[in-house]
């Protein structure tokens, strides 16, 4: 009679016979001629018995001193701190941009927009490539509104820059996932003065190209670059002219092939529209150009218009005056969102409001009315502090 196979594994350890012919039916005396041994069981992948150890968090001095040495990895861990909306951290990080305040503001900085499908990942991966080689170091930021909603951002297009994601002189930093636009949109400008004082000569800032976002990048870049296609329909949409009015450069993308026309024709219209705006305060002629992102086509004409318009706006004062603009432009904004957070935050408001605003969706109140008793009742509760 044969023995149960269903055995523990401490009878199948004290009866090696009864385990081999369990696990191997093979050696069964039936089967003549054939014999299969048991194999050594695997060691364990990791040690059992050392302990999983936390890595250390940098200190702000450790920070600081990598990102001025250039370290990738402690740049990304002083981002990091930005994003984060815990108190304790947002202190330290201000601690850190402070000491690299001094280190920055000597990169290029460029904004990139383009509605969905125009290729901007594929530019920026083809452009900036062109700047590497040329022995430039490269920062990659982005602005995307839809991270409120979506929780995503440039993660999906950091998959389509294969070059750039594997080079050591390249960057590329996703959005945070903010609670507003202008929140994200300040710490990517806090990161650019980070990615300044690491070396990174060049800042490309992206967006979405759909709304917004335009506005506010074009506060914190010293050139703006539209992305368009040929052929959509839409050159002379009259929606585009807030962007287009923005931009100091267009560059028509896909220019290849059996497209090439269609580009050149499209460039032609967009030549002809920008000659409606009125004169930049600048004095730069906003250019329009064509080019390949795929084949690589045309790309050192983008960036020769690039240099010259940096060098224009250096020799007539412009360039410093801007950046001093866009400075005090963000003090503002840093005092809105302060005044903003301290309203909201206040006691007396938190109880306050959904009366008022039971009040007003009733119609027994305008919401005119109704702001001004929540600010009377944030201003009664600071003087009564």
């Amino acid at each position: 009679m044969r023995k149960n196979s269903f055995l523990s594994e401490t009878d199948l350890h004290h009866h090696p016979e009864e385990r081999d012919r369990i696990l191997h039916p093979e050696n069964d005396p039936s089967y003549k001629g054939l014999k299969v041994n048991s194999g050594i069981a695997s060691p364990p992948s990791t040690n059992p018995y050392r302990k999983p150890q936390r890595q250390k968090r940098p200190s702000s001095q450790e920070l600081i001193e990598g990102i001025l040495e250039g370290n990738i990895t402690l740049l990304s861990r002083a981002v990091t701190l930005i994003e984060s909306t815990l108190t304790k951290d947002r202190e330290e990080a201000q601690k850190i941009i402070e000491a690299c305040l001094p280190y920055s503001g000597k990169s290029m900085r460029i904004g990139i927009t383009g509605v969905p499908g125009s290729g901007k990942s594929t530019s920026i991966d083809t452009f900036g490539m062109h700047l590497i080689k040329q022995g430039h170091k490269l920062a990659v930021l982005a602005i995307d509104p839809s991270s409120e909603v979506s929780k995503g951002s440039i993660l999906g297009d950091k998959t389509r820059m294969e070059q750039l994601s594997r080079e050591k002189n390249a960057f590329i930093r996703p959005s945070p996932a903010g609670d507003s636009l202008g929140g994200v949109a300040r710490k990517t400008r806090e990161t650019i003065i980070l990615c300044e004082a690491a070396g990174f000569d060049t800042i490309f800032v992206e967006t979405v190209g759909v709304g917004q976002s335009e506005t506010v990048v074009h506060s914190m870049v010293d050139f703006f670059l539209l992305i368009q296609l040929a052929g959509t329909g839409d050159e002379l949409q009259g929606i585009k002219r807030g962007i287009m009015e923005m931009a100091d450069g267009i560059i028509i993308n896909k220019a290849d092939g059996d497209n090439i026309e269609k580009a050149q024709l499209a460039a032609s219209h967009y030549r002809n529209a920008l000659h409606l705006f009125p004169p930049t305060e600048s004095g730069w002629e906003p250019k329009v150009l064509t080019y390949s992102g795929y084949y690589g086509i045309g790309i050192k004409e983008i960036f020769d218009m690039i240099d010259q318009y940096r060098l224009q706006a250096i020799h007539t004062s412009y360039f410093e005056k801007k950046r001093k603009e866009q400075t005090k432009w963000w003090l503002q904004e840093a005092i809105n969102e302060a005044l903003r957070r301290s309203f909201y935050e206040n006691e007396a408001v938190k109880g306050t409001i959904p009366l008022i605003e039971s009040a007003v969706l009733s119609d027994e109140m305008t919401p005119f009315i109704g702001a001004q008793k929540l600010l009377s009742a944030y201003f009664q509760a600071h003087r009564a502090k």
